[in-house]
């Protein structure tokens, strides 16, 4: 199989540059979840190369949400994610060791649950920026619009 073309290539490194944080976590679910589903084929071909890269791929990923989490100002949400985290994370390690297909279906299984939750948190977020964003607008517009009256 060729390599893949050096402009989409080009294309995905400058979307993922300029996505916004929202936009770069459900990125990153959706590269976890693509991990974990490769690791399956692995596994079901017995290719232990890929199960591997694919796990220790979406390991990685998973590291990632650990570290980026703000214990201090996420409270008792930011803990509870960290300990999902882990648990995925050790969850995925024994797969690796043990080639256990259930371990990579639950931890897939509750990475999709995650990544909807958190798209339809962003996707509330957005509506609710929006709203705020039209009524501060006609807020400004009713302003003007008594400025206007008070020439005449």
């Amino acid at each position: 199989m060729s390599s893949a073309n050096p402009y989409l290539k080009q294309y995905q490194k400058n979307s993922v540059e300029t996505a916004s944080p929202e936009k770069l976590l459900i990125l990153l679910y959706d590269a976890a979840i693509q991990f974990l589903n490769k690791a399956k084929i692995a596994m079901e071909t017995e290719d232990i190369e890929q199960i591997h890269n694919n796990l220790t791929g979406c390991q990685n990923i998973i590291l990632e949400f650990m570290s980026t989490l703000d214990m201090k100002q996420g409270g008792d949400l930011a803990t509870n994610l960290y300990r999902l985290y882990e648990y995925y994370y050790n969850t995925l390690v024994e797969a690796n060791l043990q080639k256990n297909i259930k371990k990579v279906d639950e931890v897939l299984k509750h990475l999709k649950s995650l990544r909807e939750t958190w798209q339809k948190a962003i996707n509330i977020a957005n509506t609710e920026r929006k709203q705020e964003e039209l009524l501060r607008k006609s807020s400004d517009d009713d302003d003007d619009d008594d400025d206007d009256d008070d020439e005449y």
